[in-house]
C-alpha cells in the first residue's frame, strides 16, 4: 500500500477558519482531526520572531491528505510555538519532533502530535515543533526554519527541570521536509542564523542524536525534492545559502548518531536522499542506524502503515536505538 498523505504535495481540504493571530491564542479545532495546541506549549520567541514582515501571515489549520482519514496540517504560522507531550513515567529522555509539509504546510497530527502518542508510553517526552515557513514574507527566508528550530532546542534545554527531562538526551526526529530541517539542526546547530535574545540562547542546539523519517537531504542534487527546495530558498538563492542547507557533505565526525527510515518505493523523496546521508555518516565514522523498507510509500509516519507492514513498527527500532546510544 502506498500511503497517499502527501501523493499530490500541497494538496488540503482548506476549511474557513477565523484563525487567531497567534496559534497560542486559543485552541482551533476542526472536526474529524486533533485540536491544536494542546493546553501545554510554549512560544518560541517573546516578541515577533526574527525578519517578520509588515503583514503576519494568517494562521491557517486545514484537513489535509486523504478524505478519507484527514489529518491536521496548519500553514501560516506567524507565532510559532512548540506543544509538549509528557509521558506518565519519564524516563528523562526527549525529542523535538519536526513534521513535514514540503515547506509549505507542517503536518502537525501524522508527523507530531501522533508520533508523541507512541513515543509517550515508551517514558519519552515530546515535543512538537510548528515552525514558520519560508515563503510566509519573511526576511532572510531560508534561514526561517532552522531559527525557530535552534530556538525550540535551546529553550527546552534551558527549561528541562521543568519538563523533567535530561538535556543531554534530548534529540530530533524530522519527517520529510521536517527531515532536512532536523538534518540542518543536526550539522548546522552553531550556525549563527538569529542573533541571541536572552540566556536560553547560551544553551546548546545541538541534538544529542537525530532520527530522520524520508527525509529531504539535499537541495541541490539531482534526487532533491524541488518543490521543498524551491521554497525554502528561494528564486535566486546564493551559493553560500545552497551549501548551507545541503546536509551530507557537511557531516563530520563531531555529527550526532544518526538513524534513518526510508521506503524503497518512496514516490516523493527518492531513498538516495537517506543513502547520501548514510555514505557520509560512513565516511566520517558517525554512528549511523538505518531501517530501509520495501514498501511505504511516503508520508507514514507513526501510524499510517497497515498493523502487519514490516514498517509499523520502526519507533519502537527508534526506542532501543536512543536507549543503546544514550547509556
Amino acid at each position: 500500500m502506498t500511503i497517499n498523505r502527501r501523493t499530490l504535495l500541497g494538496t488540503a481540504l482548506a476549511l474557513p477558519v477565523a484563525a487567531a493571530a497567534s496559534q497560542g491564542a486559543g485552541a482551533q479545532s476542526l472536526p474529524g482531526v486533533a485540536t491544536w495546541p494542546p493546553a501545554e506549549h510554549f512560544r518560541l520567541w517573546p516578541g515577533k520572531a526574527p525578519g517578520a514582515p509588515a503583514k503576519l501571515p494568517t494562521p491557517r489549520p486545514e484537513k489535509g491528505g486523504n478524505p478519507a482519514s484527514p489529518e491536521l496540517w496548519m500553514r501560516g504560522t506567524a507565532d510559532p510555538i512548540v506543544a509538549v507531550y509528557r509521558p506518565e513515567r519519564p524516563d528523562g529522555r526527549a525529542v523535538l519532533s519536526i513534521p513535514g509539509g514540503g515547506y509549505g504546510f507542517v503536518s502537525l497530527e501524522n508527523e507530531g502530535i501522533d508520533v508523541a502518542s507512541v513515543l509517550n508510553p515508551l517514558g519519552i517526552t515530546v515535543f512538537v515543533l510548528s515552525y514558520r515557513l519560508p515563503g510566509d514574507g519573511w526576511a532572510n527566508r531560508a534561514d526561517v526554519p532552522l531559527q525557530d528550530a535552534q530556538r525550540a532546542m535551546r529553550l527546552i534545554r534551558a527549561n528541562a527541570g521543568r519538563y523533567g527531562i535530561d538535556p543531554a538526551k534530548l534529540g530530533v526526529l524530522g519527517f520529510s521536509a521536517g527531515g532536512h530541517l532536523a538534518a540542518s539542526l543536526t550539522v548546522g546547530h552553531d550556525d549563527r542564523v538569529y542573533s541571541p535574545l536572552d540566556a536560553a540562547d547560551s544553551q546548546s542546539a545541538r541534538p544529542a542524536y537525530s532520527g530522520l523519517v524520508y527525509p529531504v537531504t539535499s537541495l541541490s542534487s539531482k534526487t532533491a525534492h524541488s518543490g521543498s527546495a524551491k521554497t525554502l530558498l528561494g528564486p535566486n538563492p546564493t551559493d553560500a545559502t545552497v551549501r548551507r542547507y545541503d546536509t551530507p557533505p557537511r557531516i563530520t565526525a563531531a555529527t550526532p548518531p544518526l538513524f534513518i527510515v526510508h521506503a524503497i518505493d518512496d514516490p516523493i523523496v527518492p531513498l538516495e536522499q537517506s543513502l547520501d546521508v548514510l555514505a557520509a555518516a560512513r565516511a566520517a565514522k558517525v554512528p549511523v542506524e538505518v531501517h530501509f523498507y520495501e514498501k511505504g510509500g511516503h508520508g507514514f509516519g507513526a501510524k499510517h502503515l497497515p498493523e502487519a507492514a514490516p514498517g509499523r513498527g520502526w519507533l519502537a527500532l527508534f526506542d532501543l536505538w536512543t536507549l543503546t546510544h544514550l547509556n
